[in-house]
């Protein structure tokens, strides 16, 4: 007789997967030394069931997690799994987003039976490239950094020599096993699998458990999409916007989306997609899928599970070779950051367009800056920050003012730390007044971040929105970004070298106004 699972009960086995994800974040960010993972928190925890449905997931960060989501059932299913095994991943062919992305899974055990993963994401700012935070104006995928294909780092409870040499080869003066960040990426995993393992053996039959109430979770995932789906106008709706240029002389590269709402499914086809180019800003389709989870998402309850079940009415169709889908070996450190921004908005644009209440168009970039210098190693440093902008503005109220929007989720570095910590100083720190849309509810506004350098460095620019504005419903689009150096100003993509007393300054992107259109 297969047991009935109550709302109450459901709610709680929920949060307490969600409460066992948060506190691997928290491990992760404190075993962490890279300001890039215990300030910034660019770093994502998931779990997931044995054939690597997601289950639950922090409030990280959307671009990791959607990804993940769309890719583990591939990357689980390449290998026999024994207890104390962890697989390490960064190829963005091969289930992860963009290089400086390193992924590591490990699998859950009861009673010698495998149940599910533990699983989480995290941005390193150095991982191989020869460009210092290994964010390069790249136009392949080997000058971006070192490539791990799927494999075991942890073999039953034994690092794996070879690879950590290979590891360790990026990190000249690591003294360690690993370098610490992958020891906090371990870590983390083992805390989560330690809560996962502490809770289940506590209930009798804890894996029989478990696995009713995963399905249980699932199925409530799909009555809730299959209810939002059918209150949708049975209807296909198109959208197309642009990225301003891929640093190569691509400019306007069009992304366009075709959404069919079927009553039972929504099929997103991103057909009419420019082909790869040869810049960065190509992505795999784990990354186009994460945009698109987003929005669908945040539409849902807030007390919707982030489980598989949400996510199987939707279908992504991306030619391969377009840049959503890009080649195998296709430079796509930008695609995990800026194309993923370009994709939300042709999304809320298409459910502009079928009816919903959508807002305007935010920032559409992360304003990615990389800088460091590898001339010795003894002066060598790797520093990557993303920054924010502003939000667009919805049908109750204006846009929020210099946040991280969308597929980001992290915060600044602080002053302090980043000065601490490298030869720079920061100059201005501002609201950048008056970058949002104007309209019956304004577009929030960008910042204005200056950098001093005390040294030479080098310095690479992933940005957009400099050429084409975030756009307003019915109301005035937000300004553009600018990069300057000295004042002269930069192109959206550049790699350039700074002297000392140098100074770069990213006046970020506002978001589109709102108005009714009455």
């Amino acid at each position: 007789m297969q047991e009935k699972i109550s709302g109450i009960e459901l709610a709680i086995f929920s949060g307490k997967l969600n409460t066992i994800c948060e506190e691997m974040g928290f491990v992760l960010q404190r075993s962490a030394l890279s300001p890039n993972i215990k300030d910034r928190l660019d770093f994502s925890c998931a779990l997931f069931d044995s054939e690597g449905r997601i289950l639950a997931q922090a409030a990280h960060i959307p671009v990791h997690l959607g990804s993940m989501a769309y890719a583990m059932k591939d990357l689980v299913a390449m290998f026999d799994w024994s207890e104390g095994d962890m697989v390490v991943v960064n190829d963005p062919f091969k289930g992860g987003t963009h290089l400086p992305d390193v992924t590591m899974i490990a699998p859950l055990f009861l009673s010698d039976v495998l149940h599910g993963f533990v699983v989480n994401r995290a941005h390193h700012a150095n991982i191989g490239s020869e460009a210092p935070g290994s964010m390069p104006l790249s136009d392949s995928l080997l000058e971006e950094g070192i490539v791990l294909g799927p494999q075991k780092i942890i073999d039953k409870g034994i690092i794996v020599d070879e690879l950590a040499r290979r590891i360790r080869s990026i990190e000249p003066n690591c003294d360690s096993e690993l370098p610490e960040d992958f020891l906090a990426q371990i870590s983390a995993n083992q805390t989560g699998l330690m809560r996962m393992t502490d809770w289940l053996n506590g209930i009798q039959h804890g894996g029989v458990y478990f696995n009713a109430r995963c399905a249980a979770l699932n199925e409530y995932g799909l009555t809730l999409m299959q209810g939002f789906i059918s209150k949708l106008p049975i209807e296909s709706v198109e959208f197309s916007d642009v990225l301003d240029s891929d640093g190569f002389g691509a400019e306007k590269i069009p992304i366009h989306l075709e959404l069919r709402s079927t009553g039972e499914r929504l099929v997103f086809d991103f057909s009419g997609t420019g082909q790869s180019v040869k810049g960065n800003l190509n992505c795999p389709e784990s990354v186009t899928a994460s945009s698109v989870y987003y929005v669908i998402a945040c539409l849902l309850p807030e007390y919707a599970p982030k489980c598989d079940g949400v996510f199987r009415f939707i279908d992504i169709i991306c030619p391969y070779g377009s840049m959503l889908n890009a080649p195998k070996g296709s430079a796509v450190a930008a695609g995990n950051v800026e194309t993923s921004m370009r994709v939300v908005d042709v999304v809320q644009g298409c459910l502009l367009k079928l009816g919903l209440d959508m807002p305007a168009a935010a920032q559409g970039s992360m304003n990615n800056i990389a800088m460091g210098n590898k001339s010795s190693s003894a002066e060598s440093w790797d520093y990557y920050e993303t920054l924010a902008g502003g939000m667009g503005a919805n049908s109750g109220s204006s846009g929020l003012d210099a946040v991280q929007c969308h597929m980001t989720n992290t915060l600044n570095t602080p002053v302090e730390s980043l000065e601490l910590h490298y030869p720079i100083q920061i100059t201005e720190y501002s609201i950048r007044r008056r970058s949002g849309g104007k309209g019956e509810y304004d577009g929030g506004c960008g910042l204005s971040r200056s950098y001093r350098f005390t040294a030479p460095a080098s310095v690479t620019l992933l940005t957009e929105r400099r050429m084409n504005q975030p756009w307003g419903v019915s109301a005035g689009a937000g300004k553009c970004g600018v990069n300057t150096l000295n004042d002269q100003v930069l192109p959206a993509k550049a790699q350039i070298q700074v002297e000392q007393n140098d100074v770069i300054n990213i006046k970020t992107p506002g978001g589109g106004a709102w108005s009714s259109g009455a």
